[in-house]
């Protein structure tokens, strides 16, 4: 595993191309590139937990039937609805399946579990890729994309698949890594809906759209957020002394009137004697008119934890010495969501809760493939889908932070977390101390997953790790875009590394991030996974950057 990130810190438009003329009787129409999938499906199957084998199920108009199980595939003109109902059988996944030839030459694009990890981009077609929540697909000769997904809080986690002969939505309703046992209830496992591309429009446009029609209701911070977070300098060995030396800094850089700068304290706080005390240590960041945030990570237990609290050491991909909270236990829960009570009775007014995917699931998104989970084990309430559990979660933080508190999630699923957090971490980390992780990480999941920003939520692509590992003119460009595009700007300045060129830019990019009136979106997410140009969504202006460094990109593991 790579040493400088932080999980090891803890161990209907026609696709025809031009073709010479022919006699009417031997041109063949093209298939059209927008997929109609609000339709009931050609086929429905479940999986579940006693057999590796599919059940077909039989369709009757909208109902799909087999013994002891009810599926309902309910179309409306706007969107499918899919519910389903088993009251014996341990379910894991749901198959459906729309069959149609499907138009050749486009190029297809979906999302990520929880971040990104530096592997967006748009591809021709790979049968066996799996494209969580939603897709893209785009008609290079007609300029077009079209757009397709499911509702943000699906009770089942869901991703599709595109092959030539048509589209595959396959919803893990699993337990843990074992089947779920819904009883006499029924499970309104997603709603899909789908968006007509329109010719010429951008494709990070066209996706903005569809985040629209996925969530309605995001839930939006009131003002920008930027500042500074001490983790890609410190990298866990803060101290109160440099958390306020950063904070000054940040009062000194802000612009004089408008929004505040935060302050964020990353982790390495927790019984700490460094950190006598964190409430006073609240009061002294805003002492300087700086906004205090906090990290934390609810999910994980202590070692002396009782063990009947605890998942199971085999749900983690490669177990170590990390326990985790079942948080469907009423007591493991609260003692979870004591965590950010603890934090907001402190009086932080940002915190950044991290983790939970992987202290719940076992896995890193980046590992998750069709699987959210490993098979072998469950959750003690085994009522609940996966989904169900990280989404009522979800619910619990929100409520126990209080209206007036950030929510800034990572390793967090965006999906689920739409309209509960404020703000999201949307890719895996960058770095204080390897340009190319930054590069990889940073640049591409700002790129493909800026149309969430302000559609779901205020989109973090993460922080300006400024030392002196890192060449100056390449942080100096991550942050301007940063800065330009609209999405949070966290800083993190080593001390040592911060001279009057870098207050200068720091200030400037703190006067852009603060006015919050700029928004920015690459001008070609089609051609490259970090795209050097960027185009102004005010007026359009263009600026580019220049990512790699003179001797070219590092092509090994980061």
């Amino acid at each position: 595993m790579n040493p400088i990130s932080r999980r090891t810190f803890f161990g209907a438009a026609a696709a025809a191309a031009a073709t010479p003329l022919a006699s009417a009787t031997t041109i063949k129409a093209a298939p059209p590139s927008f997929f109609n999938i609000l339709r009931i499906p050609d086929y429905a199957a479940v999986y579940a937990e006693s057999s590796t084998s599919a059940t077909p199920l039989t369709r009757n108009a909208a109902l799909w039937q087999a013994p002891g199980i009810e599926l309902r595939t309910e179309a409306s003109s706007h969107d499918l609805a899919i519910s389903i109902t088993a009251p014996t059988t341990l379910l894991t996944r749901i198959h459906l399946r729309w069959n149609f030839k499907v138009a050749p030459d486009l190029l297809y694009l979906g999302d990520a579990w929880e971040r990104s990890y530096g592997d967006l981009a748009f591809r021709t077609m790979v049968p066996e890729r799996v494209l969580p929540w939603y897709f893209a697909t785009h008609d290079p000769a007609a300029k077009t994309t079209h757009t397709y997904g499911v509702r943000t809080g699906a009770s089942a986690f869901c991703f599709w698949q595109v092959d030539p002969s048509g589209v595959s939505l396959w919803l893990d309703v699993s337990n843990g890594g074992s089947g779920v046992l819904l009883g006499q209830r029924k499970l309104h496992a997603a709603t899909i809906v789908s968006r007509f591309g329109i010719p010429g429009e951008p494709p990070t446009e066209s996706i903005a759209a569809l985040c629209r029609q996925m969530c309605p209701k995001p839930r939006l911070p009131s003002g920008p957020i930027y500042g500074t977070n001490d983790w890609y300098y410190a990298y866990g060995k803060n101290t109160e002394a440099g958390i306020l030396r950063d904070t000054a800094l940040v009062a000194d850089l802000a612009p004089r009137t408008g929004p505040r700068p935060f302050s964020v304290i990353d982790d390495g706080w927790r019984s700490n004697p460094a950190f006598p005390d964190m409430a006073k240590l609240a009061e002294k960041i805003r002492s300087h008119n700086v906004r205090p945030g906090i990290w934390i990570r609810p999910t994980i237990a202590p070692a002396a934890a009782n063990s009947r609290l605890l998942l199971p050491q085999k749900h983690f991909h490669s177990p170590g010495d990390e326990l985790a909270y079942d948080i469907t236990i009423p007591e493991a829960h609260a003692k979870a969501i004591a965590i950010m009570k603890e934090v907001v009775d402190w009086k932080y007014e940002l915190v950044k809760h991290d983790f939970s995917t992987y202290d719940l699931l076992g896995q890193w998104g980046s590992q998750m493939g069709p699987s959210p989970t490993i098979p072998g084990w469950h959750f003690n309430d085994r009522t609940r889908t996966n989904a169900e559990i990280l989404l009522d979660y979800y619910k619990a933080l929100r409520t126990a932070a209080g209206d007036h508190t950030i929510l800034l999630g990572c390793n967090t699923v965006g999906h689920l977390s739409a309209g509960i957090f404020e703000m999201q971490r949307t890719g895996d980390d960058t770095s204080g101390k390897d340009w190319e992780r930054t590069r990889r990480m940073g640049i591409n999941t700002l790129a493909y997953r800026v149309a969430q920003d302000r559609t779901f939520f205020s989109v973090d692509a993460d922080c300006v790790g400024i030392t002196n590992d890192i060449p100056w003119q390449l942080n100096k460009q991550w942050m301007d875009l940063l800065a330009r595009s609209g999405t949070g700007l966290f800083i993190s300045p080593s001390p040592n590394a911060i001279g009057n060129e870098q207050r200068n830019a720091i200030a400037e990019a703190f006067a852009i991030a603060a006015a919050g009136t700029s928004q920015a979106q690459p001008a070609n997410v089609i051609d490259s996974t970090t795209p050097q140009t960027w185009k102004s969504v005010q007026d359009g202006s263009m600026r580019s950057y220049k990512w790699s460094p003179t001797e070219g990109t590092f092509p090994y593991s980061v």
